[in-house]
């Protein structure tokens, strides 16, 4: 399946690029249905134990499930997106928020790629790409950075072309940060993975931080 799925979390709120709009399906996280709203969307499934907001009372599917589990919301959602057969997934609002959650929402993302997605991940001012045993390109935003990180402990035939700073066939690990802190300075960069979980992150650049 190509469509995309996409997951809307519970992090900061933030709007989504108009290509997410076209989502074949959408699954809300617990206060993730009140972004959605927000956004304009209507989920097809909202999965949440509503601690952190009140359950949807307009009709949509819902699957609730208990506070005390081993899986949080957006998990669950991540779960659900594989069991219908989505290998394109996106996480809105995955940003922001409390930072034990950002990592988790990271964690998922690297969960679902070694499981044979592609997983995007889009907050108010940094969109993120996760992947493998691939090459994915980025057009240049100026005003942005862009960083590489091994989610899994190594990331093996790491090549960036097109950057500032570039590589050839190197080796990321997930216990030092050296990918940190690039700039695309082609049209687009070409980044590639051999092996390992690669997650290439944008961030916007604060007034007068420059790279």
């Amino acid at each position: 399946m190509n469509e995309l799925c996409l997951l809307v979390s519970g992090g900061e709120y933030s709007e989504i690029p108009h290509e997410l709009r076209r989502a074949g399906y959408v699954i809300a996280c617990d206060r993730g249905w009140q972004y959605a709203q927000k956004l304009g969307l209507r989920p097809d499934l909202v999965i949440g134990d509503f601690d952190s907001a009140p359950s949807p009372d307009d009709g949509v599917p819902t699957v609730r499930v208990p506070t005390r589990k081993d899986d949080t919301d957006t998990m669950l959602a991540a779960r659900r997106a594989l069991e219908l057969g989505y290998r394109e997934i996106a996480l809105c609002c995955a940003f922001g928020g409390r930072l034990d959650h950002t990592l988790a929402n990271l964690q998922t993302a690297a969960f679902l790629v070694s499981r044979g997605a592609r997983v995007r991940l889009v907050g108010a001012d940094t969109d993120a790409v996760a992947f493998s045993g691939g090459t994915e390109r980025f057009l240049r935003r100026d005003g942005w950075s862009l960083s590489v990180f091994a989610l899994s402990e190594r990331c093996e035939g790491v090549t960036i072309r097109g950057a500032k700073y570039e590589c050839e066939n190197e080796t990321l690990t997930s216990s030092f940060p050296l990918g940190v802190s690039n700039l695309c300075t082609a049209e687009t960069a070409e980044i590639s993975v051999q092996s390992g979980i690669l997650l290439v992150m944008r961030s916007r650049l604060k007034k007068g931080e420059h790279i």
